[in-house]
């Protein structure tokens, strides 16, 4: 027998309707790769196997019955930011010690609703606030990738860096994610694996762990550009529970895979090309037009001309919601509680033990740019080249343009505690030069593996579209994943 825990989303779902295999035994495969994997990889920050066979009987019941979901007996790994009722929920957080809430977010329902069985909880940078997976309370992650003839750890991306290396090492066969200014498509990137940033709306944000409300989204991080589309389908819906998700039909995703590209105008932004990015990510850009192009696609020179101030921007904009998002831990009702002499005592020891140096940073950011005399300055300018930055893309689509190509990230994975990224958080920031500009303008984007590097490390590229045109964005990476194949790391762990 093949080991299953190798098997796509979608090829298990084909033997598990056909009753090849049953859902306990893939679920069990995947709790006894964990157990042998986590140690090493520190995916996993809660691992629920009685939950998960409870699950699997279930859903073996229900094939048996003619009743499966559109996910029956699939196991999943969840982001430690979405609550998942009874079970640890603490946004890989000091401060949320022993959360474990009472209710269920609408994403993870929406996947429960259509079979889906829960492994546990996935690791990633405290309260989703990095790029590299280090900021997390359960220590850093490891990406299951090296370099060619090295035995250095690299980091997997974040924040969703559990999610990426899960998926990776085939320690699930898909997992929820977010992303806030790139946490679902540079850990993809980094990991060789398919994640995808909806249009802002399109799922829930209900029982998610807030950082910056106005730029947050659920996604999914899979193995390939089919399995990220069916669980985009199970994962989005308009939610009564939060306002800003937006009431439209979901397509299915799945159905776009293999859609012809003639006729489609593809833009190339030009202030992509970024001072000091490597030949070989310019060489694999080339590479995805020229695949496009074969494919019966036009591709366009177009103008993205406010890129450049959205990193600035977003440093603004992200934190000052943060702050907002953040003040409400305080060690009253939940938590982390560090007794004082006084109740502002107690609030000031609390956050101050229960916060991680890079979540402090943020929150002191935006305080600032909040604070009377800076309000002005820093946060209402930041909001105004907000406006600026999506009016661009609006006008390339509006000039024709069906999706917009660029690399995904400006460089391959790094190395755990990296000297010269740990001592300069503005170059670790830089990480999401091409990743923010899709959360402030609230557009899709998809992060596609496409090559690998000198090092042998894997290389990606970046799909954004239109507003809620994510299957455009499946169909066109469906090319480029047919193009460039697929890929997965030696085994080492």
């Amino acid at each position: 027998m093949t080991d299953l825990t190798r098997l796509t989303i979608a090829e298990a779902r084909e033997k598990l309707g056909a009753k090849e295999i049953t859902a306990v035994e893939l679920t069990d495969a995947y709790l006894g790769a964990i157990e042998a994997a986590n140690p090493t990889i520190n995916a996993y920050v809660a691992v629920t196997p009685e939950k998960a066979r409870d699950m699997a009987k279930a859903s073996d019941t229900r094939i048996a019955a003619g009743k499966a979901g559109a996910l029956e007996g699939i196991p999943l790994g969840i982001k430690d930011l979405f609550a998942t009722e009874g079970v640890h929920t603490q946004a890989c957080s000091h401060i949320l010690d022993g959360f474990k809430p009472r209710y269920e977010s609408t994403v993870t329902q929406n996947l429960w609703n259509d079979g889906a069985v829960m492994l546990g909880k996935l690791n990633m940078d405290e309260f989703a606030m990095g790029s590299s997976n280090e900021s997390s309370y359960y220590g850093a992650v490891k990406n299951p990738w090296r370099a060619k003839g090295s035995n250095a750890d690299l980091v997997p991306g974040g924040s969703s860096g559990g999610s990426a290396a899960a998926v990776a090492a085939f320690l699930c066969a898909g997992a929820t994610a977010t992303d806030t200014g790139g946490s679902i498509r540079q850990p993809a990137a980094f990991t060789g694996t398919v994640g995808i940033k909806p249009t802002y709306g399109r799922c829930s944000r209900w029982g998610i762990v807030a950082f910056a409300s106005s730029l947050d989204q659920a996604g999914p991080i899979a193995r390939d550009v089919r399995d990220a589309a069916i669980l985009l389908k199970s994962m989005a819906s308009v939610d009564a529970k939060d306002t800003t998700s937006v009431d439209l039909p979901v397509p299915d995703y799945e159905a776009a895979l293999g859609q012809s590209l003639k006729g489609m105008r593809i833009g190339i932004p030009r202030e992509y090309r970024v001072e000091g990015m490597p030949e070989e990510i310019e060489a694999l850009w080339q590479q995805g037009i020229a695949w496009l192009k074969e494919a019966g696609a036009e591709v366009v020179d177009i103008s993205l001309p406010h890129t450049k101030y959205a990193l600035p921007a977003y440093y603004i904009v992200a934190p000052a919601e943060a702050s907002s998002n953040l003040a409400r831990y305080d060690g009253v009702r939940y938590g982390l509680r560090v007794d004082g002499k006084d109740i502002v005592d107690m609030y000031e020891k609390t956050r101050a033990a229960g916060f991680g140096q890079e979540v402090k940073r943020r929150i002191m950011i935006g305080t600032y740019v909040l604070s009377a005399g800076y309000y002005d300055a820093y946060y209402l300018q930041a909001q105004k080249v907000r406006t600026l930055i999506k009016r661009d893309f609006e006008l390339a689509f509006n000039a024709g343009v069906d999706a917009i190509l660029t690399p995904a990230t400006p460089s391959s994975a790094f190395g755990i505690a990296d000297e010269e990224l740990a001592s300069d958080p503005v170059k670790m920031y830089l990480q999401d030069i091409f990743t923010v500009t899709v959360n402030m303008a609230g557009l899709p984007g998809l992060s596609v593996p496409a090559g690998l590097d000198h090092k042998g490390l894997p290389l990606s590229l970046q799909l954004i579209g239109k507003p809620f045109e994510e299957d455009v964005l499946f169909k066109t990476a469906h090319v480029i994943e047919k193009a460039a194949g697929r890929f997965t790391p030696a085994k080492w762990w």
